[in-house]
């Protein structure tokens, strides 16, 4: 480790420098970063890079799923929640199903249950592929929504799937109703130690005095905990970082009280995820020289696995076309029973989402996480062939969808907000700037009704609003004007986070920048 420490460091700088050309191109920077890594893995005397399968999930999986979980809008998926459902649980299990039943027909020595541990790891799409993709480019909010609520739940289903399959060629079979009964634990109990265990840090929060630091620092702590304690009981880790980071999400000005925890805590936990989302698709190149020296050990032609890995790419993209377009068949029936977030769907939609297949870190992991022995001491059966699949999936996919997705998104000039259901972003800031001048001025005038001059000055900072914060100085106050407007600030988080609560026109994104806002000018304040 120690004589490798400059191989690491420079690694990091290939990361930024990688990001950073990508950001320049306008690209993906996944699809960036796995080539840079596949060019770094042919440098003669490169230090191969070995990391334990069983501490792939454990430091990758719990920090990554949290920060998607705390950045999602609960009230958007909500609204989506049958169709996010149906893709996360349902498209997930039909399309390892039908990896399984092609892989088991076309390639040799494939038993079903292999089939099944191939199509648990290559079923779920990546959600950092497609955000990093979706940066350059806007798309309605119902399509993004959809795909950011669906990878942040088809990972668990995904890896449930695995996780039966494993067992399954471990053991030679698989009782369905034990199976059945494991599942819905594994459910369950996911979602109700992510939940306890929120609560438990929520508490902790409100009962015991924290500083900037130690907010940070249990942020960090959390999604570990979530998912070694659920793991441990034997359900979903997941699930249990998913659900206890939604639900810490909802309530982040009660877990993070103070703004400058707030700021602070973003700012550390961008470049945390910034810095594993690199090293985990580096690492999807640096891995091929290994899994080909597999390939040889088990007698495969690079020809013939290639080929497979091809088949098996084009299964996914056409199952999740069959998905997405049978979606708008079911929302056309299903409009005339109950009400539905979209009622016309229309086919652009369908297309955009049957293209956002690329898969990435979570099938990496999960292949990555196959032992090569089971606990009989048999070589676990075709590993380095899935291993092999596995790359090709992810770099096909990363490759032909990631490249092409601007371009298809463009071409489809989908409408950003058809049907009305939320208001236009001119409309929103207008409202929620006259709604904070009002709750503040109702406030001041209810509590500090005597302090005249000291309300002239706030009427005068409460203008910066309707001026879109346009000045730049921030007068100095004293301390207790100070002590004064912080109040009146905490009342306008409050109004907004209720206003975005009860209206369902209001697009979440632009109620998170007006609280941002207020953090800002909070410490602006604090610091002047």
């Amino acid at each position: 480790m120690v004589e490798h420490f400059v191989f690491y460091l420079a690694l990091v700088l290939v990361i930024i420098s990688a990001i950073m050309l990508a950001n320049k191109l306008k690209v993906a920077y996944p699809i960036l970063l796995v080539i840079a890594g596949l060019a770094i893995s042919f440098i003669p005397r490169i230090p191969a890079i070995k990391i334990d399968p069983e501490l792939i999930f454990i430091i990758f999986l719990p920090p990554l799923l949290y920060e998607a979980a705390f950045a999602v809008s609960w009230k958007e998926m909500w609204k989506l929640r049958r169709i996010i459902t149906n893709f996360a649980f349902v498209v997930v299990f039909l399309t390892a199903m039908s990896v399984a039943f092609i892989a088991n027909s076309y390639i040799p020595g494939f038993s079903l249950a292999l089939g099944f541990v191939l199509g648990g790891i290559v079923s779920p799409p990546d959600a950092v592929s497609a955000g990093a993709i979706l940066k350059f480019v806007k798309v309605p909010k119902q399509v993004s929504t959809l795909l950011e609520g669906e990878s942040l739940f088809n990972d668990a289903s995904s890896l449930i799937i695995f996780r039966f399959a494993m067992a399954a060629v471990a053991t030679g079979q698989l009782i369905w109703q034990d199976a059945a009964l494991s599942f819905g634990w594994m459910v369950i109990g996911g979602v109700g130690i992510g939940v306890l265990l929120a609560f438990i840090f929520l508490k902790v929060h409100r009962i015991f005095p924290t500083d900037v630091n130690m907010d940070i620092i249990l942020t960090l702590v959390a999604p570990y905990i979530m998912y070694i304690a659920a793991e441990e009981v034997h359900t979903s880790g997941v699930l249990s970082v998913v659900s206890g980071g939604l639900f810490l999400s909802v309530r982040r000005h009660e877990f993070l009280r103070s703004s400058e925890s707030r700021l602070r805590g973003a700012n550390v936990w961008e470049s945390f995820a910034f810095l594993i989302n690199g090293i985990v698709f580096l690492l999807i190149g640096l891995d091929l020289p290994e899994i080909m020296q597999g390939l040889k050990n088990e007698g495969i032609g690079l020809t013939e696995a290639i080929g497979y890995g091809l088949l098996i790419t084009a299964v996914l993209i056409v199952v999740r076309f069959l998905a997405a377009f049978g979606a708008v068949l079911v929302t056309l029936i299903m409009r005339n029973f109950i009400n539905v977030a979209d009622p016309n769907p229309g086919m652009k939609a369908p297309l955009l989402v049957g293209w956002t297949g690329m898969r990435g870190v979570v099938s990496l992991a999960a292949a990555l996480s196959i032992p090569v022995q089971m606990d009989n001491g048999q070589a676990f059966p075709h590993r380095d062939l899935i291993l092999f699949i596995t790359f090709v999936v992810i770099l096909v996919t990363l490759i032909l969808q990631g490249l092409t997705l601007p371009a298809l998104i463009r071409k489809l000039q989908l409408s950003h907000d058809k049907g009305g259901n939320y208001l236009s972003e001119e409309d929103t800031e207008t409202l929620l700037r006259k709604g904070m001048k009002h709750v503040a001025f109702t406030y001041l005038n209810e509590h500090y009704k005597d302090k005249k001059a000291g309300n002239e000055y706030f009427r005068k900072l409460m203008d910066r609003w309707e001026q879109d914060d346009k000045e730049e100085a921030v007068h100095k106050i004293s301390g207790n004007a100070k002590a004064i407007y912080f109040e009146a600030l905490e009342e306008q988080r409050k109004w907004l986070r209720e206003e975005n609560k009860n209206n369902p026109k209001v697009d979440e994104e632009i109620v998170r920048r007006y609280l941002l806002k207020l953090d800002l000018e909070e410490e602006r304040l604090r610091t002047g």
